[in-house]
């Protein structure tokens, strides 16, 4: 692929875990990938990872709870690679262990809009600059498909995405813009490795999902990248189940 025709994009939460893979995939297939995270050290971290591999990569520094910065992250893909192609929005927080009625509305509040609001501004921000179409992936869940015991704000945000992402699918489908969701089962990142340190919860988890193990971040991210391809150009509006046959 020249220089002429790369096609760039931006990942975000992309300092770890799924979001990592997902713009170290990117960058192997020829594109140019912008790194967006909160963490400045860790967006560092992958995008030198992608340099050291050949690849091009622009670390971004941002919050996608806050307009402003998701306005000026998206901007500056743009102005840098000078078009858009792609985005995966990834970025989110977890909220687990607390039932409904033990949780302070302050706290529903702050996962629904991190997760719900970011993934709206990030498409705000983004629909208008794809290039020539483009396409858009939603990191949502299998929280986004069905209920996660003790997770009610985590799944009624995640359920929004899923809603987000099939209304965008329409409405921007004159524009020959695709929209899709991809809905993770348990996936072994930093993140959830740690949660899961000293508990039984992984052997858990691989006892009840079909294929016997959990994703890896890799096949999670692999997903995303299909959705954004030439390979899918007729899929947009699906919520993607990636769950090891959990759901089925």
């Amino acid at each position: 692929m020249s220089e002429g025709t790369r096609k760039a994009g931006l990942v975000t939460g992309a300092g770890s875990g799924i979001g990592r893979a997902a713009a170290i995939e990117f960058a192997r297939q020829g594109a140019a990938v912008a790194v967006l995270d909160i963490d400045e050290p860790a967006a560092a971290e992958t995008t030198e990872m992608i340099r050291k591999d050949g690849g091009e990569a622009l670390a971004v520094t941002v919050d996608i709870a806050e307009e402003r910065s998701v306005r000026a992250a998206v901007e500056r893909t743009v102005t840098t690679y000078g078009r858009l192609d792609f985005a995966v929005n990834n970025a989110g927080m977890a909220s687990h262990h607390r039932r409904l009625d033990q949780m302070p509305l302050d706290e529903f509040e702050r996962v629904v809009h991190v997760n719900l609001a970011g993934t709206f501004l990030c498409m705000k921000h983004e629909l208008p600059l794809l290039t020539g179409g483009g396409a858009i992936v939603n990191v949502a869940s299998n929280g986004g498909l069905y209920a996660i015991p003790t997770a009610p704000a985590y799944v009624a945000a995640k359920h929004g995405i899923v809603g987000l992402t099939k209304t965008a699918a329409v409405d921007y489908a004159p524009q020959g813009i695709r929209v899709n969701a991809v809905c993770p089962g348990p996936t072994r990142t930093p993140g959830f490795e740690k949660v899961a340190a000293g508990t039984e919860m992984i052997a858990r988890q691989e006892a009840s999902t079909p294929l016997g193990r959990l994703a890896t971040p890799e096949e999670a991210a692999a997903a995303a990248v299909w959705l954004c391809s030439d390979a899918a150009s007729y899929i947009t509006g699906i919520a993607l189940s990636v769950d090891g046959g959990r759901r089925a």
